[in-house]
């Protein structure tokens, strides 16, 4: 059962740029605004709302069809869904799932989650690709044109703003077996469930962090390697994470950094990051390992990216080791003569193909490497 067989209210979606689209409500009745960006993947609607990253974000799934299989708690990557708001073309009220828990349209009006449905998908896609990334809000609540564009107008860019603090965990927590053979620090700027999973499954005890501890109190557990996640937000504005990383390289211990964490790294080398013009999202993104040749069809969820001229300058410290093979941007470093790598993309995926997950066993050989 599509929108069309049953009675939905009014919904509108304003961009920056004035572009309105009307569609019917899904959700919950109320409205959102965040950045607008779009995914490609077929498959894994709930892993994509739910992770941390896209906080701050209105996302456009481009998938014609989307709820038909409904939600399950075990597919979550966070508590709940991080998403500001969702736009889709059709939305199924039903789902044809055995084993899921509940409709995905029950599942937003639980989490308080504003949509937008029955939207031309295809065309709004092809505007973004065209004028870039921007913000934009959803109302099933108001409908007055100008009273949005007066909300909107007060919505900040994504550039400058720092997130990864606002999905960070409070407090400390330990995932996996304490008598695990590796014990690895999590910085959390944003983790993925399915990141800790893969972790804890290569003999790693792991201990999360919040985003804002400082490196003493981390080492105060005397950890054998750290790793510095996903999240959402401009890396230029996450500059505590950044001296983290720092002083990680000063005492030269194994690191690897995955998207926001790649960034940090970068950064942390004196590499500056740029916004993109529409950022890369999907699962379907081809990226060449420049070391082994071998290319990869990886998952993606980023605005920001890495700077090559200045990676360049620094050719001496570090080394591209991952290009994206669609627009030739930075998808990997490493470092020259300290056990320091990241890469842009997901190698967990959560959704997505599973060609990257080598780089967490690069990662747990690194750390015993350097244990003897």
């Amino acid at each position: 059962m599509h929108l069309e067989e049953q009675s939905f209210s009014e919904a509108v979606l304003l961009l920056e740029d004035g572009r309105l689209f009307r569609g019917k409500a899904i959700g919950a009745i109320g409205t959102c605004s965040g950045e607008l960006c779009f995914n490609t993947a077929m498959t894994g609607y709930q892993e994509l709302y739910t992770d941390p990253s896209y906080f701050g974000q209105i996302l456009i799934n481009t998938n014609a069809h989307i709820g038909n299989y409904g939600t399950h708690s075990e597919e979550s990557e966070s508590d709940a869904p991080k998403i500001a708001g969702l736009v889709v073309k059709n939305y199924a009220a039903l789902f044809s799932r055995q084993m899921a828990e509940e409709p995905l349209d029950a599942y937003f009006k639980r989490h308080h989650v504003v949509g937008i449905a029955n939207v031309d998908t295809r065309e709004l896609v092809r505007h973004i690709r065209s004028k870039g990334a921007m913000n934009a809000i959803i109302s099933s609540e108001i409908t007055d044109e100008k009273e949005l564009e007066k909300k909107l107008n007060e919505v900040p860019g994504m550039e400058g703003l720092e997130l990864a603090s606002k999905v960070s965990t409070d407090e400390p927590y330990f995932v996996g077996d304490e008598n695990a053979s590796l014990r690895v620090a999590v910085v959390d700027l944003g983790v993925k469930r399915s990141i800790l999973r893969h972790l804890s499954a290569r003999d790693c005890y792991l201990k999360v962090f919040p985003a804002r501890t400082s490196f003493s109190e981390i080492m105060e557990w005397n950890p054998d390697g750290i790793f510095m996640s996903n999240g959402p937000g401009d890396p230029a504005a996450t500059d505590y994470a950044v001296e983290t990383a720092r002083e990680v390289l000063s005492r030269e211990l194994p690191f690897f950094g995955i998207c926001l964490g790649h960034q940090i790294l970068a950064r942390a080398m004196d590499v500056p990051t740029f916004k993109m013009h529409h950022g890369h999202r999907g699962g379907n993104h081809p990226v060449i390992n420049l070391e082994s040749g071998k290319a990869e069809i990886t998952t993606q969820n980023h605005g920001f990216a890495v700077s090559e001229e200045a990676l360049i300058r620094k050719e001496k410290e570090l080394k591209l080791t991952h290009r994206n093979l669609n627009d030739r941007s930075v998808e990997g470093i490493r470092l020259l003569g300290k056990p320091a790598f990241s890469v842009q993309y997901h190698p967990e995926a959560a959704p997505g193909p599973h060609d990257s997950r080598y780089l967490f066993d690069e990662f747990t050989s690194l750390i015993r490497n350097h244990k003897r």
